[in-house]
């Protein structure tokens, strides 16, 4: 790319965002927002609490939940599921698809023949 080229692209991104800049500062919602920022602050430094010592106080779960989600990394258990074929009266448990007697009664049946003998 020449440089005149970069000058002209990075020259229209500037004033994308100072159009973009220039709406949010008369956005009521930001205002709003930052007032409560500033306010929120001054009242922390004056009880001399952080952000986390609030947040631990008002929601104790909160700091623990974290953790607990952080633990727990692992797929979840695949359910058991039971077919019953109603003309041999033949159960089936499985927990996955794999399996060499429903495979035979899906050929044989068809997939959604046997999937409605699942119990």
């Amino acid at each position: 790319m020449s440089k005149i080229a970069e000058f002209k692209a990075l020259e229209a991104q500037l004033q994308e965002v100072q159009q973009r800049l220039a709406g949010l500062q008369n956005d009521e919602g930001l205002k709003r927002e930052i007032e409560f920022e500033s306010k929120l602050r001054k009242l922390l430094a004056e009880y001399n609490y952080s952000l986390p010592g609030v947040i631990a106080l008002l929601d104790p779960a909160a700091a623990k939940g974290r953790q607990i989600v952080a633990a727990k990394a692992g797929r979840r258990e695949r359910t058991l599921k039971r077919y019953k074929n109603p003309n041999t009266g033949e159960v089936v448990e499985t927990k996955g698809g794999n399996h060499k007697v429903l495979k035979a009664w899906k050929e044989e049946h068809g997939s959604d023949v046997v999937e409605s003998w699942l119990q």
